[in-house]
């Protein structure tokens, strides 16, 4: 029974399942593959040709760019902080009790999206990056704490128990016993999470948090879209450095 499952059932469920989402997806799909539709689509797009190259408006967008680069540094910064603090309790070292309370606490950070972060912050400390560094702190948080907690459950115990029957305090044990063995997978999780705020802070503009995100809404309202396709080359150029330096930080650390 347990092959038919594996081999038949299980896939027939995925399809069926897949099938399903399709079928909830309304739209007009004939529209969208239409020539009238890719026309328009056309239109729109070559718009944005050329980009806006004018001196002061690159200056602004270098700015921006820094701007977003900074939050996703600081707001990943802070979230490895927030996560390797709530990751112990969260890991079974302090109890149950514990594990339980600071898991709730990484689930609803995680759960909620970093544009409602913003919303919220936006409100009470009002536009700018410091709002979306916060956000992408809160919900990266919730991410890492998470990763960081059952990288802590699998690391084998051998190394610290020795060192506990030892007499070493449970602080130093788990600085050169467990804290060594998980800290490249913790910094693979850090850096492959700095990619993803990279992406999220250029968004997080949308709300008014600053950086790339913010100009690019701004002149996208506007239908300014010369100066909005800069701004597109920018994120983008912004995106592959980012990408490039992790792979790099990997490959030393590797």
């Amino acid at each position: 029974m347990s092959n038919i499952t594996r081999t038949v059932v299980a896939p027939l469920a995925f399809l069926l399942f897949l099938a399903a989402c399709v079928a909830t997806l309304s739209g007009d799909w004939a529209s969208l593959f239409s020539l009238e539709a890719l026309g328009k689509m056309g239109d729109f797009a070559s718009g944005f040709v050329p980009p806006a190259m004018d001196a002061p408006f690159l200056a602004r967008t270098g700015w921006a760019a820094l701007e977003t680069l900074a939050i996703s540094v600081l707001g990943t910064l802070l979230a490895v902080i927030g996560g390797l603090a709530l990751a112990l309790p969260a890991s079974g070292r302090w109890g149950l009790p514990a594990k339980f309370a600071a898991r709730g606490v990484l689930n609803v950070a995680r759960a909620i999206p970093e544009l409602v972060w913003a919303s919220m912050i936006v409100v009470a400390a009002g536009l700018g990056p410091f709002a979306g560094t916060l956000a992408l702190a809160f919900h990266t948080t919730g991410v890492l704490g998470r990763l960081f907690a059952e990288s802590l459950e699998n690391v084998p115990p051998d190394a610290n128990d020795a060192l506990r029957r030892n007499g070493v305090a449970p602080a130093a044990a788990f600085c050169y016993s467990t804290l060594p063995q998980a800290l490249p997978q913790l910094t693979s999780y850090t850096l492959y999470r700095w990619e993803n705020n990279i992406r999220a802070a250029t968004i997080l503009g949308v709300v008014g948090a600053g950086g790339l995100g913010q100009m690019l809404y701004f002149h996208l309202s506007l239908f300014q879209t010369h100066e909005a396709a800069t701004v597109l080359f920018a994120m983008i150029a912004l995106v592959a450095l980012v990408d490039v330096l992790s792979n790099w930080l990997r490959l030393r650390m590797a």
